[in-house]
């Protein structure tokens, strides 16, 4: 993959907003669920259905899966990556710790991926912008949630560690997923969510007992749907498409963005009121998507440099 084709567009960067909602609200779904269903199981629901969707949309275009064994292993590794372990770990953490604590924990997604891209790949290297970019958005992202949140938390170290090692996961998936760029964003998505649901079968079957278990309430029902549908299928089909056009760093920028849809969802929705703090955090996002991308500040080089300035008419 060329380097002109890892640039940021107009149209990726309003795929990356709404990815940024659709994965916002899983943070809410998630907390829901977790309520009355073990991580496993709601690991397994929210791929399985998702699965389901997506297979029907290819059956409904008369389109079909490869067969390739080589490509099902791939989509295997993918699936575990970016779907079964960090689906599993953050269910499993927001039993423990607020969802607003694990928005933040989630915002270290890039830093992780800026540092995995700088040795995996030979376009996607660590400088200074970039860095102090992935820097100032992660000190948004604590901004913008504010440290009452934190502060409530409990302090859950296994779940704080639970959530950080979902991040961790979703950023070697973002490395991983460069692979799958000539591939049609809907069959990569169809195919490593239906691998992660084969993956987490067993685990839901023999861990959790899902059998057992007693009926979920209607707003569970409503919860998994909506993780399901809304931020896994749907959603996977926007990730894909973004990560073939702009690459893994970039594509991850949108774990910052989801604090700020967030807040956009309270304030919609909830009639939330919007603190200065969250100014704050919205601003320092801002400079820090900014600053990875990197064409605002080479704008800036551009006008201050020696040719605009033998430019100017002298005084």
């Amino acid at each position: 993959m060329s380097r002109a084709a890892l640039k940021m567009g107009g149209r990726e960067w309003a795929l990356l907003l709404v990815l940024s909602f659709l994965w916002g609200g899983s943070f809410f779904f998630f907390k829901v669920l977790a309520r009355e269903l073990p991580p496993f199981t709601i690991a397994f629901g929210r791929v399985a259905l998702a699965a389901l969707a997506l297979n029907a949309v290819l059956l409904l275009r008369r389109d079909a899966l490869p067969a390739s064994p080589c490509l099902w292993a791939a989509f295997a590794v993918m699936g575990a990556l970016n779907n079964a372990v960090p689906f599993t770990l953050i269910a499993w953490g927001e039993a423990r710790i607020s969802s607003g604590l694990a928005s933040i924990l989630n915002a270290t997604t890039p830093i992780f991926t800026v540092i995995a891209a700088h040795f995996a790949t030979a376009n996607e290297r660590l400088d200074w912008g970039k860095g102090a970019g992935v820097l100032l958005g992660f000190g948004g992202a604590a901004a913008l949630i504010g440290p009452e949140t934190i502060a409530g938390s409990g302090q859950d170290i296994a779940g704080a560690a639970a959530c950080l090692g979902a991040a961790l996961s979703y950023a070697c998936a973002g490395i991983y997923g460069r692979r799958f760029t000539g591939l049609a964003p809907l069959k990569v998505a169809a195919g490593q969510i239906t691998a992660s649901a084969l993956l987490l079968l067993p685990f839901a079957a023999l861990a959790d007992r899902v059998w057992a278990l007693p009926p979920p309430s209607a707003a569970a029902w409503g919860a998994l749907l909506g993780i399901s549908l809304v931020s896994t299928a749907l959603a996977y089909m926007i990730y894909f498409r973004i990560l073939a056009a702009a690459g893994a760093t970039n594509l991850l920028l949108v774990t910052f963005l989801l604090p700020g849809s967030a807040l956009a969802l309270g304030v919609l929705v909830l009639g939330e009121r919007v603190a200065p703090n969250a100014m704050i955090g919205l601003a320092l996002i801002g400079l820090g998507l900014a600053g990875i991308d990197g064409r605002p500040a080479r704008a800036l080089l551009r006008r201050l440099g020696p040719g605009e300035r033998a430019a100017r008419p002298q005084s």
